[in-house]
């Protein structure tokens, strides 16, 4: 009997001790759950201030983008808008370089009552004494603009020292004031050595240089090309005046064409290689007025011509006038002057400058020409 009691006990307390064992194992299992549970958590939490504090890093950077684009746009324009309302020009005291622009009052009387006529400077150093003056003039396309290609044809490939030695002057000849400032803003991000050298120059023709037919407004229809022509003239003619003073020669290029390569060191070379001084103008290319090199002391001369008969021809056709008035002895027939044309026409062979724009400056008009020398 008491064998049997003791068996009871020993079987009660292993019950006992089974049974708090498996609750203690269930709560051990149910704490580890837990605390894995609250291990994911914590690691969920971590990711995402992880996750928080690279967003707020992003968030910041992209502000401090934001303000500093701000503060760069701000600047831009208040720049270009002082340069347009003020008129930034060259110092009133240098007399000689506002003289030049008083020939215009002759030919466009509108300008006569004007005190001082200028081109607004935009950009600019003031670099001079140097070998070449590189012009550009562009207007507005619309959606379609060469102008970025052509810089970046003809301003990387010179050499530093040419860099050195010469200028490029792009002139804005177009009221627009939104396109001004795009011309600008892609000038200096993208050619901020040049800008910060004197080497690159932006200028813009003010509204007022041009008679009230024109009045620096692009044609909308094809019946006011020979407005688009005139106006065309006087731009060329503005920018050949600004930049008489800079340079010994004067190389007259347009927005949508590219340069070959060592079209600089090239062009140098011919020039030096000529044998008679008594040149009247270089061809660098066949095209229009395109490549036609200058020297600036001639430049009064042909712009007097050009404003002269702005109205009646482009300004290619008269710079051919021109060529046969100066060369041609009026005892000469016809014949005998175009062969004598020939022999005293200096053409470099192949042309250095190739025209690529497609869309014209003159809307809806589309032009595919190319240089056959190039």
């Amino acid at each position: 009997m008491r064998t049997k009691q003791v068996n009871l006990l020993i079987s009660f307390v292993a019950v006992t001790l089974f049974s708090f064992s498996c609750f203690c194992i269930s709560k051990l299992t149910q704490t580890y759950n837990q605390l894995i549970s609250c291990r994911s958590h914590v690691l969920e939490f971590r990711e995402n201030m992880l996750h928080l504090k690279n967003k707020t890093e992003h968030n910041r950077q992209e502000l401090l983008r934001a303000l500093n684009q701000m503060k760069y746009e701000i600047t831009l324009k208040e720049n270009v808008s002082r340069s347009l309302d003020e008129k930034m020009v060259t110092p009133r005291e240098n007399e000689t370089e506002s003289n030049r622009f008083e020939a215009l009052k002759f030919f466009l009387p509108h300008l006569r009552k004007v005190s001082r006529i200028y081109p607004d400077v935009i950009i600019s150093k003031g670099k001079t004494n140097v070998t070449f003056a590189l012009g550009i003039s562009t207007v507005n396309r619309g959606t379609q603009s060469y102008l970025k290609q052509t810089l970046n044809s003809i301003i990387t490939r010179m050499t530093p020292a040419e860099e050195k030695d010469s200028v490029v002057i792009v002139s804005v000849a177009d009221s627009n004031e939104d396109y001004l400032k795009s011309v600008v803003d892609m000038i200096t991000k993208r050619f901020k050595r040049q800008v910060k050298s004197g080497s690159l120059e932006v200028i813009s023709v003010p509204a007022f240089l041009y008679p009230d037919s024109l009045h620096g407004q692009q044609p909308t229809e094809v019946s006011e090309f020979k407005s688009w022509q005139r106006k065309q003239v006087l731009d060329f003619c503005i920018l050949m005046l600004y930049a008489q003073s800079k340079a010994i020669y004067y190389l007259q290029l347009e927005d949508d064409i590219i340069a070959k390569r060592m079209y600089f060191t090239k062009m140098t070379d011919f020039l030096h290689n000529i044998t008679s001084n008594n040149w009247f103008y270089i061809q660098f290319s066949v095209l229009g007025f395109i490549g036609k090199l200058f020297r600036t002391e001639d430049l009064p001369g042909f712009v007097q011509f050009f404003l002269m008969f702005y109205k009646d021809k482009p300004i290619d056709w008269l710079l051919e006038t021109l060529f046969q008035a100066k060369m041609c002895d009026p005892a000469e027939n016809f014949r005998q002057c175009t062969t004598r044309l020939k022999e005293v026409l200096i053409q470099h062979k192949p042309s250095l400058f190739q025209h690529v724009g497609i869309h014209s400056s003159f809307p809806g008009k589309e032009q595919y020409f190319k240089d056959i020398h190039y």
